[in-house]
């Protein structure tokens, strides 16, 4: 009997796949326990959709990451931070706070994890930090935090 696989099943295959097991342990166990379905004509249809538009999900992904990597790429983003009376930063810059400042002035939404930078920013000046956006897609960027007024 075919059945298409729900969840991982140890020995027989991995989830979304479509295997040949005996009518047996298609019934008793796998269907009988929620691990599995039958591989109707209905069924294979509603897998190849549900992968198809999985594909699609990561290709738009992989489209947004794209566009902005490029915008973002060789820029330089401005940062303005507290000075203390030495001219010292007040504790240091975070990847959250260069996501802000991105947002701000180039209008991209990057996520706070995907943002490391070179060095600890304890100081005024420019610093490289690079945002990997997705598997093979960064950028690399200058961020230039300078002493509020």
């Amino acid at each position: 009997m075919k059945v298409i696989l729900l969840q991982d099943v140890q020995g027989t295959g991995k989830k979304g796949e479509v295997k040949e097991v005996k009518d047996g342990y298609a019934r008793n166990c796998l269907i009988k326990k929620g691990l599995a379905q039958e591989a109707t004509n209905a069924n294979l249809n509603l897998l190849q959709g549900q992968k198809d538009s999985a594909q699609h999900k990561i290709d738009v992904e992989k489209a947004n990451a794209k566009d902005i990597a490029e915008k973002l790429d060789g820029k330089t983003v401005p940062l303005t931070a507290k000075a203390g009376q030495n001219g010292k930063l007040f504790g240091t810059v975070t990847a959250k706070e260069v996501s802000t400042a991105i947002k701000q002035s180039l209008g991209l939404d990057v996520d706070k994890k995907k943002i490391t930078i070179g060095v600890k920013v304890e100081g005024f000046g420019d610093f490289a930090a690079t945002a990997r956006l997705y598997a093979g897609i960064s950028a690399k960027f200058t961020v230039r935090v300078t002493p509020e007024e």
